[in-house]
């Protein structure tokens, strides 16, 4: 979700540095890419450890949680291209989900904030007891769609989302954000989403 569908990872850094600069730490985009994509108690441990406070962590991670929620409730916007396929495959009848690794509070302040219902349901960290790099929220997904994994074709943008993705047994299309990651049997690699059509994507994995 967060830096693949909404433009949300400025947020997240703002948020982030405004966090460690009040506890006399600094974050950088490298604090950044350490947390991409992983569960809200390494964003807070992370920043535990920069701000030599770990006894701070779970308060840490709950703070995150409360200053995105508020953020992402005055509203998100795509990434590119991201709109126009999820139109298209609204139009198309295909049904798809949302699957996060952020808190259901983060996940629902970003689907109120989008103005429209482009997904049949969505999936959070708070909605499973194993979030990713784990298969448990694409398998999951999978049987809310009723439709086998093996014929899913996962987005994601980060090493962690793509683990978990790759583990369920999905296809998968990378968006690489901060940290590279390398194309590999049922997986593909874009620059971006602008321009990315479903006929594209079944033709990508039909070969």
């Amino acid at each position: 979700m967060d830096g693949l569908s909404v433009d949300t990872e400025p947020m997240w850094l703002h948020t982030e540095v405004e966090l460690a600069k009040e506890y006399g730490a600094d974050w950088s985009l490298a604090d950044q890419a350490h947390c991409l994509g992983g569960p809200m108690s390494k964003v807070g441990i992370h920043l535990a450890d920069k701000s030599n406070r770990p006894d701070l962590a779970e308060w840490f991670s709950d703070e995150m949680v409360h200053r995105m929620a508020q953020r992402c409730s005055q509203g998100v916007g795509f990434m590119p291209g991201v709109e126009v396929l999820l139109n298209e495959i609204l139009e198309l009848g295909i049904p798809v989900g949302l699957v996060s690794a952020s808190p259901r509070p983060i996940v629902d302040a970003v689907l109120n904030g989008l103005g429209k219902s482009y997904y049949q349901f969505s999936i959070s960290a708070s909605d499973v007891s194993r979030s990713k790099p784990f298969p448990d929220p694409y398998l999951l997904a999978a049987d809310k769609l009723n439709v086998e994994i093996s014929e899913c074709i996962v987005l994601e943008d980060s090493a962690t989302g793509v683990a978990s993705a790759t583990a369920a047994g999905a296809y998968v299309v990378a968006v690489p954000h901060l940290v590279p990651i390398d194309a590999a049997p049922r997986r593909i690699v874009l620059k971006t989403l602008e321009n990315v059509s479903v006929a594209l994507l079944k033709d990508k994995f039909s070969r």
